[in-house]
C-alpha cells in the first residue's frame, strides 16, 4: 500500500526522561483514517532514545489477529439497523444510485450480500474501472464513515493497526519530573498515548451502523501482510500486548480491491465474495460521466466515451479507465468544445494528455489521426 518498509508498534520500557529538547504536546486524536498517503511512525528527538527495541513490554508480543473462527460457526449477520435499511438488493443500488455511483446488476448484488451476509467483498479490474468509488459510494448509501488503508510494499502492523505516540509519552515522563514524580510503565501505554490507524479505527468504531473498510491495492502488499490482515479480519479482533485484546463491537463492512499486480492467495479469496470490474459500455460511462461533469454536452461525452472504448481496443501500455474519461470530458468542456468533431487538431493533440498517461500511447493514438477519434457515429 505505500512505499518503505515500516516498523513494529513501539513498545517495551518508557522513553527516557533525559532525552533532548522537549517535543510539542499532542492531542492524542486519531488520525484522519481516510488518507491515501502512508502514515510516519513518530521519529524520536534528536538525542533521545526511543522505547527497547521492538519486544512489548512484560516480554510480550507484536499485535496477534485472533485466531481463525470455528468453521461450524454460524454468521452473525449483518447489524439490524443495516438489515432494516437494506432489505434488498434494488434498495442498496437506488442507494448507491442516489449517491451518485452508477452500479450494475451484478456488482450490486456483491455489494448487497457483502453487507448483509456480511462477508468480505474482494473486487478485482483494471485500474480505473470504479472500484475504490464502489466502496466510497456504500458507505455514502449506508450513511456511514469510511475508513481507507491504502496499501504499498512494504506496509506493516503499525502503519495498518497502531503505533505509540511517542512525543505524548517524553512529554508525560518530563513534566512528571518536574513535579518529582515518577511514571510507571503502566501509565504510558494506555489508550490516551495510542495512534489509532485504519485497521484499528475501523474495529472501534462505535456504531450504530458498522464502517465501510476499504483495503484498497492489497496486491501491493506482501504475503505476510495480506494474511495477517484478514486472520485479523476474521475474528474482527486484535491483541495489543500493552491493552489486552480489542474486539470490534460493530464489525466492518469490508471491501477490498486488487488491480492484480500479483495474484492473491486462494485461502484469502475463499473468504472473501469476488467480483470482476469490468470497463463499463460506452452508453453505461457516458452516464458516469454526465454525472462527474454536468455542464458537459451530451453529443460531446458520447463522442468521448465511445472514442476512449476505442482507444481500449489498441495495444496501450496503459488503457484509460472511467476516471481518466472524465478528465477529458471536463478539460474538454472547459475549453468549450461541443463534440469531438469540432475539436481543432492542436487543440486534441494537447487535451489527449488528461486521458493517456504515456508518451508511447500518445504517440500511438495521435499518429491516428483526429478522424479515428471522431470515428464513432453520433447518437
Amino acid at each position: 500500500m505505500t512505499a518503505g518498509a515500516g516498523s513494529e508498534p513501539h513498545s517495551g520500557a518508557p522513553p527516557q526522561a533525559d532525552a533532548g529538547a522537549p517535543p510539542q504536546a499532542d492531542s492524542g486524536a486519531p488520525p484522519q483514517a481516510d488518507a491515501s498517503a502512508p502514515p510516519h511512525a513518530s521519529a524520536p528527538p534528536h538525542g533521545s532514545a526511543p522505547p527497547h527495541g521492538s519486544a512489548p513490554p512484560h516480554g510480550g508480543a507484536p499485535p496477534q489477529a485472533g485466531a481463525p473462527p470455528h468453521s461450524g460457526a454460524a454468521r452473525p449477520g449483518a447489524a439490524p439497523e443495516v438489515a432494516a435499511a437494506l432489505p434488498d438488493v434494488e434498495t442498496l443500488a437506488a442507494a448507491l444510485d442516489a449517491a451518485d455511483y452508477v452500479v450494475d446488476p451484478g456488482l450490486a448484488t456483491a455489494l448487497f450480500l457483502a453487507v448483509r451476509l456480511p462477508q468480505p467483498v474482494l473486487l478485482e479490474g483494471e485500474p480505473g474501472v470504479g472500484k475504490t468509488e464502489a466502496a466510497k459510494a456504500l458507505a455514502r448509501a449506508l450513511d456511514t464513515p469510511l475508513v481507507r488503508l491504502q496499501c504499498y510494499e512494504g506496509i506493516d502492523a503499525a502503519e495498518a493497526l497502531y503505533e505509540w505516540n511517542y512525543p505524548r509519552q517524553l512529554l508525560a515522563i518530563r513534566m512528571a519530573e518536574a513535579r518529582d514524580e515518577r511514571l510507571a510503565e503502566t501509565d504510558l501505554f494506555t489508550r490516551d498515548y495510542l495512534l489509532r490507524r485504519p485497521l484499528l479505527a475501523a474495529l472501534e468504531h462505535p456504531g450504530p451502523r458498522p464502517a465501510v473498510l476499504l483495503i484498497d491495492e492489497l496486491d501491493r502488499a506482501d504475503d505476510d501482510f495480506e494474511a495477517f490482515t484478514f486472520e485479523l479480519l476474521a475474528e474482527s479482533a486484535v491483541t495489543i500486548p500493552e491493552l489486552g485484546t480489542v474486539r470490534a463491537t460493530h464489525p466492518p463492512i469490508v471491501v477490498l480491491t486488487s488491480n492484480r499486480t500479483r495474484d492473491l492467495h486462494d485461502a484469502l479469496k475463499r473468504r472473501c465474495l469476488y467480483h470482476w470490474i469490468d470497463y463499463p459500455s460506452p452508453d453505461r460511462a457516458a452516464e458516469i460521466v454526465r454525472r462527474r461533469v454536468p455542464d458537459s454536452a451530451l453529443p460531446l461525452t458520447l463522442d468521448a466515451t465511445a472514442a476512449v472504448a476505442r482507444m481500449r481496443g489498441l495495444d496501450l501500455e496503459k488503457p484509460p479507465g472511467i476516471a481518466e474519461t472524465v478528465d477529458w470530458v471536463a478539460a474538454l468542456t472547459l475549453l468549450g468544445v461541443p463534440r469531438l468533431d469540432a475539436l481543432p487538431t492542436d487543440v486534441a493533440a494537447t487535451t489527449l494528455g488528461s486521458v493517456l498517461k504515456s508518451r508511447d500511447d500518445l504517440e500511438l493514438v495521435r499518429g491516428r489521426g483526429l478522424g479515428w477519434l471522431t470515428g464513432a457515429p453520433h447518437a
